[in-house]
């Protein structure tokens, strides 16, 4: 996997993290160092270790599937994409529960729910046979920095960015899952 592709993978999983970091930074009444920092930490940690947990498994059945390696990476980038453009156009502020999302359960929560498609990312990079721990790190280090981000622009432009976010990401996967076909001659 080149690092552009691998680029552009981590800001697609991203997309889910920056659009929720929107929606947060736009309904908490202060924003400051701890809730940025806790959110960006957890939402990049998860994103990091999703990949891995889908590439363990993954791995384990590689062998069986093999040739149909590429087709399936697609499907699970196709129902990635699929579920991030509906989550995106169908999410509304009032999902977010009425205490701060940065804290206890609620972070944990919005962690994992951001970064399942991270899962299925790394099964698809063990299917493909790519260096894990280097794909693992980008697509943490960049979901973190999108929430910082996310969490600052939902300060300044609200709600709307973070739907257009969601849906750009499933746009990007869904792109990257058509080139893996292409680059491995599926018709």
């Amino acid at each position: 996997m080149d690092w552009w592709t691998l680029l552009a993978i981590a800001i697609g999983l991203g997309m889910d993290a920056f659009a929720v970091a929107i929606a947060v930074g736009a309904r908490l009444p202060c924003l400051g160092f701890h809730p940025v920092f806790r959110l960006s930490f957890h939402f990049g940690l998860f994103q990091f270790l999703m990949p891995i947990i889908g590439w363990l498994i993954g791995h384990q059945i590689e062998r069986f599937v093999k040739d149909w390696a590429h087709w399936i990476a697609f499907a699970l980038l196709l129902i990635i994409s699929v579920k991030m453009i509906r989550e995106a156009l169908t999410f509304t502020t009032e999902q977010l529960n009425t205490s701060d999302p940065t804290r206890r359960w609620s972070l944990i929560i919005l962690s994992v729910a951001t970064s399942i498609d991270a899962f299925a990312v790394g099964f698809s990079v063990a299917l493909l046979q790519a260096d894990i721990v280097t794909a693992s790190i980008v697509i943490g280090v960049v979901a973190a920095t999108m929430t910082s981000v996310g969490m600052g622009l939902g300060r300044t432009v609200g709600f709307r960015l973070g739907r257009s976010a969601g849906v750009l990401g499933g746009i990007i996967l869904l792109g990257i899952g058509l080139k893996i076909l292409i680059e491995n001659g599926a018709p």
